[in-house]
């Protein structure tokens, strides 16, 4: 075999190699890319008038790694066409396919790129799929472009230098020379290795990393370098808009109420406080269990013998805390659970983060406590950036954020999602014993995720149950037990409000009749004060967007805000509780759930009673089905029209009225 892989060595070369030409075209894309960015700023520097060097550093260093993924996505056949393994990657006139499909793609890329630099001013974000919606009705789309380019000449002809230098520069990369490698067997052996190598590559960049706990990165995910809310739109560019979006349902405005008067009377999202009331400044913390469904939780389930909990500790504080038989998750994932704890928000149809509108501004528990002199911070144990928790932190107003990078001890990371809970809540505990009061923190656990396991100490410990995860929920209710052991002991426990709840219920179901479009969002929510002595379990309808307006009328919060869900407290609200599932609304009230396509009606049940839900009670019920179907088309318009508008504050019609005119 001496010699079936050697080559002469001054055949191998750096000039006109393939790869070397792969890297330095997308190298020069991302250069354009940055010189866009820089353009974007220059002519909007009307709204951002302080913009300052620190913060354009970390726009330029955060933008790349947008521009690798929008980059990546749309040299996808180019990068294809270089790294396939084959001889017939060096004739001539594959080499100017190759140069061709390079030179298109990238100048539509920077076509829509340019686009944006004027059409921001009039939207005030960046481009997505859902402009496609908004003129798909016009009929002089050609005379609108002509005139786009008349009046903003300027931007074309920066568009027209930027097609000059791709062209100019892939005339001079694009002429790589043939195969070093003379060997067939060398040849393609290596040829493979480089394929699947570059494929790997090309993956991890388009989805912004290689961790098991990364999603792909979204528009969201800007907010981590943007230290205003609007320096998002210069953090991203239009191309990574598009593509990101391009699967993801549209919110669009409805119109089942003509009047907006009658539109708020049957529901406004809009909440005026009392004002008669003094502001009390009490330390505010919220948990939120990673898979916690209600399932696990013996309190909830009287039979203890067919139905036995895992959570003994979490048993015990719901003995002295307000809890409800009937609460809800209004998603099923982690990042619909963020906004609709944190900022009152659900999701509809897709995750708000994930939406088209991610970008909108937003009243939540922590921007609106700093208005009262509260500091705020957001505890994950996993690497920062999973989930793009840390970017939503930092938009929803979040002082600071404390993850696996801040606690700084990787002996203790489970290999896989982040620090075990037991250990980053006893950080927690004494990462808030510093703070000063009043503070708002936020913890997120991580153990009772899958793939469910244990620190080593612990494998003979506890016992789960019929799933692996009842293991894991042990582990973690003993976690919380010991933090509450560890809090009691600090001077600001008796004057805190600690509410508990999960982000969203397990995927793991013993029980059938979790199964259900019911226990699908079942989870616990519980509001504990130490200073109470005495607790109660109601047998109400709860869902997580009642979190925030609760916490702010305990509080005796005074100002208006946007939120879509209730004071759990006040007896003249009415209880509601709304999920979205399998492209259905669905409407919780009283002992009924509505299932609605977005047109019409479906079915009608009493959940409570017809815990399966088999009886469909829509033909016999249309009072019921009138009075439920009339409010969720309310809480629906609503909902879609102030995402669309940018309206999810009390400011946002002010601020669409003050937007300079163009």
């Amino acid at each position: 075999m001496k010699g079936l892989f050697t080559e002469n060595k001054n055949d191998l070369r750096i000039k006109g190699n393939i790869y070397v030409t792969l890297i330095l075209s997308l190298t020069l894309v991302m250069f354009l890319y940055s010189v866009s960015r820089i353009a974007f700023f220059l002519f909007n520097t009307a709204f951002f008038p302080d913009m300052t060097w620190s913060r354009m550093l970390l726009i330029m260093g955060g933008g790349l790694r947008f521009d690798l993924a929008a980059t990546l996505y749309s040299n996808s056949l180019f990068v294809l066409l270089l790294i396939v393994p084959l001889a017939l990657r060096f004739k001539s006139f594959y080499q100017k396919l190759v140069f061709w499909v390079f030179v298109v793609f990238n100048s539509i890329a920077m076509a829509v790129n340019s686009a944006d630099i004027i059409y921001y001013r009039f939207t005030l974000r960046r481009t997505t799929l859902s402009v496609l919606d908004q003129f798909e009705n016009e009929t002089n789309m050609g005379s609108l472009f002509f005139q786009f380019i008349i009046d903003y000449w300027y931007v074309f002809l920066f568009f027209v230098a930027l097609v000059a230098i791709l062209v100019v520069g892939a005339r001079k990369l694009i002429r790589y020379e043939g195969p070093q490698l003379k060997k067939p067997i060398a040849f393609y052996g290596f040829g493979l290795l480089g394929f699947l190598l570059s494929i790997g590559l090309f993956i991890g960049g388009a989805r912004g990393g290689f961790r098991e706990s990364t999603r792909p990165i979204t528009l969201s995910n800007a907010a981590v370098y943007a230290t205003e809310p609007k320096d998002v739109n210069i953090v991203l560019n239009t191309p990574f808009a598009l593509m990101r979006t391009a699967k993801a349902n549209v919110i669009q405005k409805v119109n089942y109420f003509t009047n907006e008067e009658e539109l708020n009377k049957v529901f406004s999202p809009l909440r005026l406080p009392d004002t008669s009331r003094a502001f009390t400044k009490k330390n505010v913390v919220v948990i939120i269990l990673e898979s916690f469904s209600k399932e696990f939780v013996g309190a909830y389930h009287p039979d203890k013998i067919n139905h036995p909990g895992y959570t003994p500790f979490l048993d015990s504080l719901i003995s002295v805390s307000h809890a409800f038989q009937y609460s809800m998750a209004n998603g099923r994932k982690s990042i619909d659970a963020m906004p609709s704890v944190i900022a009152s928000i659900p999701s509809i149809e897709v995750p708000f983060v994930l939406s088209h509108f991610s970008g909108n501004k937003i009243n939540s528990l922590p921007n609106l406590l700093r208005e009262k002199g509260y500091y705020s911070a957001f505890f994950h144990g996993a690497p920062n950036g999973s989930m793009g928790f840390d970017a939503f932190a930092r938009q929803s107003g979040f002082n600071d954020y404390f993850g696996k990078d801040e606690y700084n001890h990787n002996e203790d990371f489970d290999g896989i999602w982040g620090i075990w809970d037991e250990k980053f809540m006893q950080y927690f505990a004494q990462k808030i014993n510093t703070f000063q009061q009043p503070f708002y923190a936020n913890l997120f656990t991580l153990s009772s995720h899958h793939p469910y396991q244990l620190p080593e100490e612990y494998e003979n410990t506890f016992k789960g149950g019929p799933r692996l995860v009842h293991r894991t929920i042990e582990y973690t209710d003993m976690a919380l037990k010991k933090f509450f052991a560890t809090a009691a002991t600090m001077p600001w426990f008796k004057n805190t409000l600690f509410v508990l709840t999960a982000d969203h219920a397990s995927a793991e179901i013993a029980h059938p009749e979790y199964n259900t479009a019911w226990g699908y969002f079942s989870i616990p929510i519980i509001f504990y004060e130490p200073s109470e002595s005495k607790g109660s379990f109601q047998n109400q309808l709860i869902q997580q967007v009642d979190i925030m307006p609760t916490v702010l009328s305990q509080l005796g919060y005074d100002r208006p805000y946007v939120s879509f869900g209730r004071d759990i407290f006040n007896p003249r609200e009415v209880p509601f509780a709304f999920t979205y599932l399998n492209n259905q609304y669905q409407f919780f009230q009283g002992n009924y759930l509505l299932q609605f396509d977005g047109s019409k009606s479906s079915a009608l049940f009493d959940f409570k009673s017809d815990v399966f839900l088999k009886k469909n009670l829509l033909p016999a019920l249309p009072d019921t089905v009138n009075n439920m179907e009339t409010k969720l088309k309310a809480f629906i318009q609503q909902y879609n029209n102030r995402m669309v508008d940018d309206n999810l504050t009390r400011e946002g019609s002010q601020m669409k009225l003050a937007r300079p005119k163009q």
